[in-house]
């Protein structure tokens, strides 16, 4: 597995990896040029635009975001591009305080989702992870995402804020059905800690996020290797594993077949 080749420097995003390069069971590893991942697009300039699109053959993104993230933020670049087709798929609840439907009314559309949690949310979350929480939340924008990354028209990006935590998931999800290693699902994860610095920064530019993140200390940020094994675990000791959680959900082998074929030579 090489890191540096797989990195995608652009000048208004701090997080832009390949999912290629990565160590798979069989002794493969994963394809090259096909699904990348990403913090915030919101900052992209007409260069990175270029890149994207023209060199990198960008067709398909997929933004992980809540209703209200995309609200306060606004279009991002690559929404005015004709040949890329964005995808909205929250990975929060849509219903209840604090979501992203009660965003629209609730002081002036300033609260995001993850802002308020009850108790007994909390003391579940404890257990499997917060992780967990957007597969129990949002299965149908999970599976939803994931075929999304598949289309086969060019290459397909998955983003969030910044890149880490929702987008995390999806893409340990996607390298698991392309027969990726465990090791190497989490090595993809705790590769963001490499950027994290660039990350907080252009988070903290942003009315959104800055609140958030200066609750907590920037060490609180980083993604650590136990964060996704726990994630992992979970799934495998309450469903057996994370493609038994999939197929719960209605993902099919023709699902995985298709991922497999996007990731897979």
């Amino acid at each position: 597995m090489n890191d540096f080749t797989r990195w995608i420097d652009l000048e208004g995003a701090a997080n832009v990896r390949d999912l290629g390069g990565l160590d798979t069971v069989d002794g493969g590893t994963t394809r090259f040029g096909r699904i990348y991942r990403s913090d915030n697009l919101q900052g992209l300039t007409g260069r990175d635009v270029r890149q994207l699109v023209t060199d990198l053959k960008l067709r398909n993104v997929v933004d992980l975001r809540s209703g209200a993230e995309v609200r306060l933020e606004g279009p991002g670049p690559l929404t005015e591009v004709p040949e890329v087709n964005i995808h909205h798929h929250t990975l929060f609840a849509e219903g209840g305080v604090y979501t992203d439907v009660e965003a629209d009314t609730i002081e002036g559309d300033k609260v995001l989702p993850w802002t308020e949690r009850g108790e007994e949310d909390l003391a579940e979350l404890r257990v499997t992870g917060f992780y967990y929480g957007y597969l129990r939340d949002r299965p149908d924008s999970v599976l939803a995402a994931l075929r999304a990354m598949t289309l086969d028209e060019g290459a397909a990006l998955v983003h969030c804020a910044a890149g880490k935590d929702r987008t995390g998931v999806l893409c340990a999800l996607a390298l698991e059905v392309a027969g990726a290693t465990r090791e190497a699902i989490v090595a993809d994860y705790v590769a963001t800690a490499d950027r994290i610095e660039g990350i907080l920064v252009r988070l903290r530019s942003s009315d959104t996020y800055r609140a958030d993140l200066d609750t907590r200390p920037a060490d609180d940020h980083r993604p650590r290797s136990e964060y996704m094994e726990q994630f992992l675990n979970v799934l495998d000791d309450r469903f057996g594993g994370p493609l038994e959680w999939l197929a719960s959900h209605g993902w099919t082998e023709a699902d995985s077949r298709t991922l497999r074929a996007r990731l897979r030579d």
